[in-house]
């Protein structure tokens, strides 16, 4: 268990590190910005301090120090506005990178992730706006927690080198306080994390199961659990603002401590020089306001770590290795020799030592009881898993030398239950192919007799579609998904179970367009059906991962 943590922990600042290299520049602009800020209040405090000074009867200040105090105070402002615009602009590349690779290693991942919708919507949305303010706020106030604290000892030690030194004591206090109250501040994070992980899934999850909730009459018993989750939330996320409240108060006992014992020092300013004690007392605010914003973005860093160890997994594993096409091949032959594939070792096999071919052109249906495999001969050839052994060839090479995103590229893929966005019936068919032009959408709208329907519709191909494919049928909805094949127009059609849930009819139609479909291509499909078995072309029985005999002809295949 120590040792996972540990692991957990070292990949947490590995990805830390490595970003916080890649977004060095966004990063040094706040910094350079915060210690010219450090040297115009500097300037300003000595100012003020010859002024203040003059007023209680000490000679050598008058009107010119007051405007170039007032000139240095504007300034300051407008470097303090400049400096929390880089850090706004930090923030925003940092959340666009982790967003975008993010994003990008979940598509990656496909269907075969092991993280739920609500999981992965969390690790997008949640997890890297945490690390907004890591970028944004923390790492520019860790630096400047350093270098402008030097900048005023060094100012207060050539006034007077006492007060230098007790101003560093105060400093080097200062990381003690922060340990003492800072102890398992991570761990509280990382676990407010995973309970706002596991709401944001677990509602989600329901939130699209309604119906089914409704109709066993369990919406009241689901509502409790939620209500049960949010508590938990709630809970953790006060420890972790109990932590962010005990650094805020050993920050404020240091400030206090620090000034009675400069004003000690000094004694009655009419003694000595008045302007150089009035100058170390005015540095107090100065020499704490960095150490401030640092306790401020502490929390920052805390919530960090927590989301970053989320991350850590999945932007840290290694891309898997490829090579690419150098052009689309037109036709393909696939041959699956002796491939094994296992999900679980503790479930059988997947696939099981299966073997067969599909000629360039031909159609070869799957048939099989559930979780005979079927739908992991798909998976394979989409790139989303890797055989355990044995060999998958396309055209002779091995398919398993190409990058999964290439495998993809050879293929159309229409499954049983196709989702359609909320846009148009156009857009959802342009979505296959965004650079489609107008007449290459219809024509796949009417080879897949999307046109049939949308005839009918208010404004034809461009009504818009509610989320999910809401007002159109399941036949409806599947035809829309042909129509995306059709305009993908690749070499390789693999679908599964293309007819599940339709009645006689429509299953009917959907047949005889996957027939056009599959014409002069090679055609996988993953099928129950019996109409699909006897039309489509050579049937290949599978059981326990294994063919089962050889692949005999459809009927309509050898009557045709």
């Amino acid at each position: 268990m120590a040792s996972q943590s540990e692991g957990r922990q070292d990949a947490t600042r590995l990805l830390l590190r490595r970003e916080s290299r890649a977004l060095r520049g966004h990063v040094l602009l706040p910094v350079l910005l915060g210690v010219a800020g450090t040297l115009c209040a500097l300037g300003t405090t000595w100012l003020v301090a010859r002024l203040l000074a003059a007023l209680l009867g000490a000679a050598g200040a008058g009107w010119p120090e007051l405007a170039a105090a007032a000139a240095l105070a504007l300034l300051g402002a407008a470097l303090g506005l400049a400096q929390e615009r880089a850090q706004l602009a930090a923030g925003e590349a940092a959340r666009s990178r982790l967003r975008s690779m993010t994003f990008a290693r979940l598509l990656a991942a496909g269907p075969a992730a092991p993280r739920g919708v609500g999981e992965a919507a969390s690790l997008v949305v949640d997890r890297v706006e945490a690390l907004d303010g890591f970028f944004g706020r923390w790492l520019p106030t860790a630096m400047l927690a350093l270098l402008s604290p030097l900048l005023v000892i060094a100012a207060a030690t050539l006034v007077d080198p006492q007060s230098g030194l007790l101003l560093a004591i105060a400093g080097l206090l200062y990381p003690v306080a922060m340990a003492a109250t800072g102890i398992g501040a991570a761990q509280a994070s990382r676990r407010q994390f995973e309970s706002l992980e596991r709401l944001s899934g677990r509602f989600l999850d329901r939130m699209r199961g309604l119906p089914t909730l409704i109709l066993f009459n369990r919406q009241e018993a689901e509502a409790e659990a939620l209500g049960e989750a949010a508590d938990e939330l709630r809970h953790r996320t006060m420890k972790v603002l109990r932590v962010a409240f005990l650094s805020g108060t050993a920050l404020e006992l240091l400030s206090a401590l620090a000034l009675a014992c400069i004003a000690w020092r000094h004694g009655a300013l009419d003694g000595g020089n008045p302007a150089a004690g009035l100058f170390c007392l005015l540095l107090v605010p100065a020499f704490f306001a960095p150490l401030r914003a640092f306790a401020a973005a502490y929390h920052e860093r805390m919530a960090a770590a927590g989301a970053a160890a989320a991350l850590a997994p999945l932007l840290l594993e290694e891309e898997a290795p490829g090579l690419a096409l150098e052009e689309m091949p037109p036709r393909v032959v696939v041959t699956f020799t002796d491939v094994r594939l296992t999900y679980d070792p503790a479930r059988p096999p997947a696939l099981d030592g299966l073997s067969f071919r599909v000629n360039a052109g031909d159609t070869l249906v799957l048939a099989g009881p559930s979780g005979a495999g079927k739908s992991s001969v798909l998976r394979l050839l989409m790139g989303f898993h890797r055989p355990d052994s044995g060999r998958i060839a396309i055209n002779g090479q091995d398919a398993m030398a190409l990058k999964p995103a290439e495998l993809r590229r050879l293929s159309s893929y229409v499954g049983q239950k196709p989702h359609l966005f909320r846009a148009s019936l156009r857009e959802n068919i342009r979505f296959a192919r965004p650079d489609a032009s107008a007449e290459q959408v219809e024509a796949a709208a009417r080879a897949a007799r999307v046109l049939d329907f949308a005839a009918d519709l208010p404004q034809g191909l461009d009504t818009l579609l509610g989320e999910g494919g809401w007002g159109l049928s399941g036949g409806q909805a599947q035809r829309v998904a042909l129509a995306r094949a059709f305009l993908r127009d690749t070499p390789l059609v693999l679908l599964d179970e293309p007819t599940a849930h339709l009645d006689p009819g429509t299953e009917a139609e959907v047949i005889e367009s996957l027939q056009r479909l599959c014409l002069g291509r090679t055609a996988i499909i993953a099928s129950h059906s019996a109409a699909a078995r006897a039309r489509l072309g050579r049937v290949l029985e599978i059981s326990g991962g294994r063919a089962v005999g050889n692949a005999w002809p459809a009927q309509g295949a050898a009557q045709g």
